[in-house]
C-alpha cells in the first residue's frame, strides 16, 4: 500500500520531462523512481513514443509498472506482460484529415507510423530536420493512408507547429481523430478519443486508483489531457510549454535539472 499523503500513482512524460536534453535519464533520477516505486506507489511512463520504441521507453524508466504509448493509444501492464489498448486511426480518416488541414494551411509534409514492432520504421516523407534516429521509408500519401495507423506527424512549411495545432483543433471533429502536439514541430494526428488521459484512465482502471490519487508531470500540450485528469497534483518542468504552464499546480526543474526527480526526493522525504 502505498504510503498516507502521498499519490498512489505517478505519471511522468518522458522526452523534455524525466529525459534531458541529451537524451539520457541520470543515474539519480533511476535511484528515486526505485525509491518512489519501493513506497508502494506505481509508476507509469505516458509519452507519444509509440510501441516501435517501447524498448527505449523500458530502458529510460527502468521503475515503470505501466507504459502509456503513443499519446495514450496503447498500454502495456509491464508485470503481466499484458496489452491493456491498443488503437488504430482507419487510413480513409486520416486521408481526410490531411486533406482538410492542407486545404486551410497549405501543404503538409507528413509521416506515419504504422507498425508496431520494435524499431519499426516511420512512412512518408523524408524530413531532414527530424531530432531522432529513425528509419523513414518513402511512401506516396496514398500508400501511407492504405490501411490503419497508429497515429500519423504532420509538420505545415508555412506556419509554427502551434499555429498549427490550433487550425487542426478547430477544423478535425473530435470523434474523428485527436491532435496535438509533443515538441517535434509536428501536429499529431491519432485515433479518437486517444490521448494521455484516457491511457491514463485504463492503467487505473486496471489497478483500482482513482484519478484523484495519481500525480502527473509534463511539458508539452500533449501532456494537458492526463493534466486535467490526474487530481492529486500536476507538476511543469520549468522548460514546459506555455500551454502547460498555465494549468500546472507547480512548477519543478527544468529536465535537465532532474527536476521530476528532485520534486520526486522532496516528496518521500516529507
Amino acid at each position: 500500500m502505498a504510503k498516507p499523503g502521498l499519490p498512489k500513482l505517478i505519471a511522468t512524460d518522458l522526452d523534455g520531462t524525466l529525459v534531458r536534453s541529451d537524451d539520457t535519464v541520470s543515474a539519480y533520477t533511476h535511484e528515486v523512481l526505485e525509491r518512489v516505486r519501493a513506497a508502494g506507489i506505481r509508476i507509469v511512463a505516458a509519452t507519444g513514443r509509440g510501441p516501435r520504441l517501447a524498448e527505449l521507453v523500458r530502458t529510460d524508466i527502468r521503475a515503470a509498472d505501466f507504459l502509456v504509448l503513443a499519446q495514450g493509444g496503447w498500454v502495456i501492464d509491464q508485470n503481466e506482460g499484458q496489452l491493456l489498448r491498443s488503437t488504430w486511426l482507419p487510413g480513409r480518416d486520416l486521408a481526410l484529415v490531411l486533406q482538410s488541414l492542407e486545404a486551410e494551411v497549405g501543404p503538409l509534409s507528413v509521416m506515419v507510423e504504422a507498425l508496431e514492432h520494435h524499431d519499426a520504421p516511420l512512412w512518408g516523407d523524408f524530413d531532414p530536420t527530424w531530432r531522432y534516429p529513425v528509419v523513414i521509408e518513402p511512401r506516396t500519401r496514398a500508400e501511407c493512408t492504405t490501411g490503419g495507423v497508429i497515429k500519423a506527424f504532420a509538420r505545415s512549411f508555412e506556419h509554427d507547429v502551434d499555429d498549427l495545432l490550433a487550425a487542426a483543433r478547430r477544423i478535425v471533429p473530435p470523434q474523428v481523430a485527436s491532435v496535438t502536439q509533443a515538441g517535434l514541430n509536428y501536429v499529431e494526428i491519432c485515433p479518437p478519443g486517444v490521448d494521455k488521459g484516457t491511457g491514463l484512465a485504463v492503467v487505473t482502471e486496471a489497478v483500482g486508483v482513482d484519478p484523484a490519487d495519481v500525480l502527473v508531470f509534463g511539458d508539452m500540450p500533449n501532456d494537458l489531457p492526463m493534466f486535467a485528469w490526474a487530481g492529486w497534483g500536476r507538476v511543469a518542468v520549468a522548460n514546459a510549454h506555455p500551454e502547460l504552464l498555465a494549468v500546472a499546480d507547480e512548477v519543478t526543474l527544468p529536465n535537465d535539472d532532474d527536476g521530476v526527480a528532485v520534486y520526486l526526493d522532496k516528496l518521500l522525504s516529507r
